[in-house]
């Protein structure tokens, strides 16, 4: 039977070779001598500190002993949380995830320790430990997966926001696994969550979804204000963002939905449901910020609208609306760019305008109002239309270097619908395109592993 190592035996091998004293290495190391005579006796388990200090002390690398401090101290004993929880935060400064995964494997035998084990990922997840707090929620998810509980709800609600990223088909099955869930939230907590899935699909263009949730997100968000209402509010939970905005926000939600659907008309009284927020009767700080936005979003949604609806005159007026709205610029140009394409409106003073924005295009992040989902979604959005509008008027080297680039952050992305919607265009104006293109999208086609196929289906069409 092969006996697992200790640290004691590590210890009295380093004392040995370095033929130092108990007391002259608890000089060096800064450990009380009690303390590591308490461990060469076996009375009692080190403290993850301690270890620390005995590893430093022995010249050795940060946790060098902690795979030898679990099968000791936690695997070969009754597992005690005062040693347990030390040792989670320590191996979450160090990334150390491997032990994190045998530490939580071991002792969620025994559901107990999941309320722990999720307060824990909660204060990892404060202090911007994402990888080790998603480890720790996975293991209290499936420990509780038969439990229909708050706590696992709040699990997969973590997860499905850490999960949110560029690729586009991850997010969508991170959506699909949260959404059973989030009715199972508490009603405030279950606002956020309902905006959150919201704003997941609507990146992902599922229309369908997005009115549903937002529907739900809005008649919870009215039945929510009118207890507040009634009610002492210093004694209730609150939301991330005032009551209203759910309200509110819902109704935007819904116009994009109809917008999208080319129901311009429906668009345009939704839009008037959240420019006219004067039901509102909170005064504080917050609430007006969000006021100011809604206004602001209404006006140019409310432009937007009658742009694609035909109202070709209004671009000028829109124009000078988004000059000082940092963050409507690119999804703006977007848009601009769609009424261009779709009625063959010259734009070229435009883009020289924001050609400074469109150069460093690729720079864009996340802001209050846009996630990095969104902002990816517009990126890819714009570097399309570019190219179709200088593709349209026989700029092809121009069109070209934007259909490229907007192949490329689709395929890091992960976002189909768009990447063949480019391979079309390229295909439509294949003739025309100089061989470093035609080489460059070959390329790009053949990282899929499905060249010849798809460039079939695409020619099809």
């Amino acid at each position: 039977m092969k006996h697992t190592p200790t640290i004691l035996a590590e210890l009295e091998d380093y004392l040995k070779n370095e033929n130092l004293t108990l007391a002259l290495f608890a000089e060096r190391s800064g450990v009380h001598p009690r303390t590591l005579s308490n461990l060469r006796n076996r009375y009692r388990p080190i403290a993850v500190q301690q270890l620390d200090q005995i590893t430093r002390g022995m010249g050795l690398r940060e946790g060098f002993f902690y795979d030898l401090y679990i099968d000791n101290f936690i695997i070969d004993r009754a597992p005690d949380w005062r040693r347990i929880e030390p040792l989670l935060y320590r191996c979450a400064e160090m990334d150390k995830l491997q032990q994190i995964g045998r530490v939580v494997q071991h002792i969620m035998e025994k559901l107990m320790y999941a309320p722990m084990l999720f307060n824990v990922a909660e204060e990892l997840l404060s202090r911007g430990h994402q990888d080790a707090a998603m480890l720790l929620y996975e293991s209290v998810a499936e420990g509780e997966r038969f439990q229909h509980s708050e706590r696992l709800a709040l699990c997969q609600y973590r997860l499905f926001k850490l999960k949110l990223g560029e690729n586009q088909e991850q997010n969508l099955q991170a959506a699909i696994q949260f959404e059973p869930f989030v009715r199972r939230l508490d009603d405030i907590e279950q606002l956020d969550g309902l905006k959150d899935l919201a704003n997941a699909y609507r990146a992902l263009r599922r229309w369908d979804q997005v009115m549903k949730v937002a529907e739900e997100m809005g008649n919870l968000a009215r039945i929510q204000y009118s207890m507040v209402s009634r009610a002492d509010q210093a004694n209730l939970n609150k939301p991330l963002r005032p009551l209203f905005f759910y309200v509110a926000y819902s109704s935007l939600l819904i116009a994009s939905v109809h917008y999208e659907r080319r129901n311009y008309n429906l668009s345009l009284q939704h839009i008037k449901d959240y420019a006219c927020l004067d039901w509102v009767n909170e005064t504080d700080t917050d609430t007006l910020h969000w006021k100011s936005l809604f206004k602001e979003w209404a006006e140019a949604n409310n432009y937007l609208t009658k742009l694609m609806a035909g109202e070709i005159e209004l671009l000028p007026d829109y124009i000078n609306f988004i000059r000082t709205k940092n963050t409507e610029i690119f999804p703006a140009l977007w848009n601009i760019m769609i009424v261009a394409n779709q009625y063959d409106v010259n734009v070229d003073s435009i883009i020289d305008t924001f050609n400074n924005e469109i150069l460093h295009i690729h720079k864009q992040d996340g802001n209050e109002v846009y996630n990095q989902q969104d902002t990816s979604d517009q990126i890819v959005g714009l570097l399309f239309e570019l190219a179709h509008y200088y593709l349209s008027k026989k700029n092809y080297t121009r069109g070209f270097e934007f259909l490229m680039d907007g192949m490329e952050k689709c395929t890091i992305i992960n976002n189909e619908s768009i990447l063949l919607r480019n391979m079309k265009l390229f295909e439509c104006y294949r003739k025309v395109a100089p061989d470093e293109f035609k080489s460059q999208y070959h390329n790009l086609v053949e990282e899929r592993g499905t060249y010849e196929e798809e460039t079939r289906s695409i020619v099809g069409h």
